[in-house]
């Protein structure tokens, strides 16, 4: 089976790195309609008490409205990639070297399993980027290799 690559718009928030930071944030967006797909949070190392959270998908007027609110925007220097497949041992091992044998820098990568299938994000620092590894990606096999025959098999 094909993978699945579409583009995310991300957005990020910095928030207080503090008890129900993060919640009050999600919060106002679920009250606005928001259905998050994706959020990825964490403490920022250069910043004392502060945290950061990536945000897809922001969209509808009062989703936005709130976003903009809550000082949403959307994430500047990252173009995001969506990729979805069959999940299997390595799958996304592959992913990340098939973009490292194209010479192309990921800005950052998570993935999840949901049943038999895997959802990635995968950042990278241009629009040019993501169009090739979304090209590269749609025709790369991400099944797992077949076990090979010992020569004493």
């Amino acid at each position: 089976m094909a993978l699945k690559v579409t583009k995310a718009d991300v957005w990020a928030v910095e928030f207080p790195d503090e008890p129900g930071g993060l919640g009050r944030i999600l919060s106002a967006l679920a009250e606005a309609g928001a259905n998050l797909e994706c959020i990825i949070a964490r403490q920022q190392a250069d910043k004392f008490r502060a945290g950061i959270a990536f945000l897809t998908p922001i969209k509808g007027k009062k989703v936005l409205a709130a976003a903009k609110a809550l000082m949403v925007e959307p994430a500047e220097n990252l173009t995001t990639l969506r990729v979805e497949g069959p999940d299997s041992p390595g799958s996304c091992s592959r992913m990340v070297g098939a973009i490292a044998a194209a010479g192309i820098n990921m800005r950052g990568v998570s993935s999840m399993t949901a049943g038999r299938n895997f959802v990635a994000f995968i950042g990278l620092e241009s629009a040019a980027d993501a169009d090739t590894v979304a090209r590269m990606l749609k025709k790369l096999d991400t099944k797992a290799p077949a076990k090979r025959k010992s020569a004493r098999s």
